[in-house]
């Protein structure tokens, strides 16, 4: 009986968003106890691989946001492969509206951010942390709803949160990388180029992919690029056309691993704020404000504007079954920044010395942010979709 209540639970699209959610209340409860210390020790754990003379060394809680974290991307990069050859993203009619909305979430939380930040160049580092929406816990939410949502909509916040991911990677490799090494960043364009060489041959072994992809990890972890980013490249070599059983069992294998245990150990180890340490001065601050506001409303002002915009401009039209108020309920919705948000932000504010007490308000404003987005967004579609 509780086996199947337990893989029942796993199978429901709303269970990541769950886990995600009870895991940042154990990380800030563990946090604030007398376990801190264990806490801190396990985040703080020595873990090293050494091949050789190649040594990485690294404490646990960066092998989880560089390491675990890149399998995620990969399955980010599956995704984006598999709408743009078979999904919604291979028909520009139908992709036009949510890409207008991810361009619109993405760029006025961005002004918002830098609306309360201009003029600090610290707290400006900040700025793309507003315009990430986390696809699990948004979906998670909007299918709480059940079957008062139209499928569609679903489909439109996908679309959308899938084009925001790729806007995410596109700004994490452009304005998030430091201390660059030109033979590193070598290794990684000739590991790119063998897996297109092997896309163009017709290689559809997998496992041949996965093992050139380590190379190219490891290569773009030494380059001073974040090493997710290998995640999304190898995701997008991976063969679809002709090897389509492989490809979505390979996507199907990496979604209870990577929604069940890497999303929810990512949030455990980036969410333990000590609030001990915690004042009213915290919950003002710039990036704090900043980043609370760039969520609740920058991201919501931008999605709705945006996709009115490419609607009046004849790029596309509101999905069948969708009305205006339900399109704001997903505007709402796509406040939910979280795992992205959280990752940008620990990449924008690295916690070194005297520094920690910025990650602190980095951490608030995506938690309070994100937690009045998916509230306000689901009582309010729960309200607009009453009676059907």
């Amino acid at each position: 009986m509780l086996k199947n209540s337990l893989l029942g639970f796993f199978r429901h699209e709303s269970s990541t968003g769950i886990l995600l959610m009870v895991m940042t209340l154990i990380a800030m409860g563990v946090a604030n106890s007398p376990l801190k210390s264990y806490y801190d020790a396990f985040l703080n754990t020595p873990v090293a691989v050494v091949v050789g003379h190649l040594t990485i060394a690294k404490p646990l809680l960066l092998w989880v946001n560089d390491g675990l974290m890149a399998v995620f991307f990969f399955m980010v990069g599956l995704e984006i492969k598999r709408e743009m050859m078979e999904g919604e993203l291979q028909d520009p009619r139908k992709v036009a509206v949510p890409a207008m909305a991810a361009v619109g979430g993405m760029l006025v939380p961005a002004l918002f951010y830098t609306g309360f930040n201009w003029g600090n160049p610290a707290a400006m580092k900040g700025w793309a942390i507003p315009s990430a929406t986390d696809i699990a816990f948004a979906l998670g939410i909007l299918s709480l709803l059940g079957k008062r949502v139209p499928p569609v909509l679903k489909l439109f916040l996908l679309t959308l949160a899938i084009i925001d991911d790729l806007g995410a990677i596109v700004i994490i490799a452009l304005f998030y990388t430091q201390g660059l090494s030109y033979l590193a960043l070598f290794i990684v364009a000739v590991t790119i180029l063998i897996l297109w060489w092997m896309n163009r041959r017709g290689v559809t072994n997998n496992t041949a992919y996965v093992l050139i992809g380590i190379v190219m990890w490891v290569a773009t972890l030494k380059s001073g690029v974040h090493a997710t980013l290998a995640g999304v490249i190898l995701g997008l070599f991976i063969p679809l056309k002709n090897n389509k059983a492989s490809f979505h069992a390979l996507e199907e294998s990496l979604h209870a691993p990577v929604n069940h245990v890497i999303l929810p150990l990512f949030a455990f180890v980036n969410t333990g704020i000590d609030f001990a340490n915690v004042s009213w001065k915290d919950f003002t601050d710039s990036v704090t404000l900043g980043i609370v506001s760039g969520l609740f409303l920058g991201k919501q002002i931008g999605i709705f504007l945006f996709s009115w915009l490419a609607i009046r401009l004849g790029l596309g039209k509101l999905p069948e079954g969708v009305d205006w108020k339900m399109l704001y309920g997903v505007a709402i919705l796509g406040g939910i920044g979280f795992t992205m948000s959280l990752f940008i932000g620990s990449l924008a504010f690295e916690c070194s010395g005297d520094a920690c007490f910025k990650l602190a308000d980095e951490r608030m404003g995506i938690l309070i942010g994100s937690l009045l987005s998916g509230v306000a967004g689901y009582l309010y579609l729960r309200q607009v979709t009453r009676g059907r």
